[in-house]
């Protein structure tokens, strides 16, 4: 699991040992950092905003180029959706967006500014990242977790009490906080994951396929919950597998295929059944759903892949 660091508020939870000694009681607690060196959080964004952008961007990792010249844009009041077959470049790009991997070329600007010139500590404060998988070395508790997302902040315990609290709520997970991260199921776990990034409170979220794990309800409650940072003033940018649930809940969508942008815009210009069979080499079906008008995306099947046993 990323982490920004981990914090706690309020009266720090009990720190089971293990066999080595204390539990890492200092991460359990908070790896804060120094209160002197803290830098000052950022304004809240205006609607429309430029909270990420990729310009001209090329990224190469183990001599091949995953990226070339992607130009998108992550605005305040936005769910942006990242999606295209494997291997397009999707988390490739989103890790890019996080400052998380360098560009060979090109620029990635965060808050309007490039990305290279941010401090980790800075950063913190201004996005928070959910990785595709979950995975954690020692025993913390959900609640322990979710935690972690305070660090970066110098608010009171109430106020990290109420974070964590209205993040646990909003992914269903209060109900085990107790329970330790490693016995959770991988839905769980990846709910619980959300909590952590929404409990951070940037004013931008990078999430990587967080509904990979899910069932058909949670993956709507997540993005619904996507649409609800973003109308309260976040900047969303999402990677998505599920075509229909990017139709549904992101305002724009940016179609990348062998490391490029072949589309960018609102769902209902963008998916296309030309353009999409072409992206992921597969014959689909574009439609609109008879009550929301969302496009509704379906591969084209013979009729014998319908014939049903007697």
């Amino acid at each position: 699991m990323r982490s920004d660091g981990s914090g706690t508020g309020g009266t720090p939870p009990k720190t089971p040992r293990t066999a080595g000694g204390p539990r890492l009681a200092r991460a359990a607690r908070g790896l804060r950092l120094v209160s002197a060196a803290r830098p000052a959080p950022p304004p809240a964004p205006a609607p429309g905003d430029v909270l990420a952008e990729a310009a001209g961007l090329h990224v190469r990792l183990g001599g091949r180029e995953v990226l070339r010249g992607v130009d998108v844009t992550a605005r305040a009041g936005e769910v942006l959706a990242l999606v295209g077959p494997n291997g397009a470049g999707k988390s490739t790009l989103l890790a890019a967006l996080a400052a998380d991997l360098r560009a060979a070329e090109g620029v990635v600007r965060l808050h309007g500014r490039p990305a290279r010139y941010w401090s980790a500590a800075e950063l913190a404060l201004r996005r928070a990242v959910l990785p595709q998988s979950a995975a954690l070395s020692f025993p913390f508790t959900v609640e322990e977790v979710v935690r972690m997302g305070r660090a970066p902040w110098a608010h009171s315990p109430r106020d990290d009490d109420a974070a964590v609290g209205a993040a646990m709520a909003a992914t269903e997970v209060t109900a085990f906080a107790a329970r330790s991260f490693a016995a959770l199921s991988g839905g769980e776990r990846a709910r619980v994951a959300l909590a952590r990034v929404l409990a951070q409170r940037a004013p931008l979220l990078l999430l990587d396929e967080p509904t990979a794990a899910l069932d058909l309800r949670h993956q709507e409650l997540v993005l619904r919950v996507c649409r609800e940072r973003a109308h309260a003033g976040d900047a969303v940018v999402v990677v998505l597998h599920d075509l229909g649930l990017a139709a549904a809940y992101a305002h724009r969508v940016a179609i990348l295929c062998a490391g490029r942008v072949a589309a960018h815009g609102r769902p209902a210009e963008v998916f296309t059944d030309g353009l999409l069979t072409e992206v992921y080499r597969q014959p689909v079906e574009v439609f609109p759903h008879p009550r929301t008008g969302a496009a509704l995306i379906t591969p084209k099947r013979d009729e014998t892949a319908s014939l049903t046993s007697a």
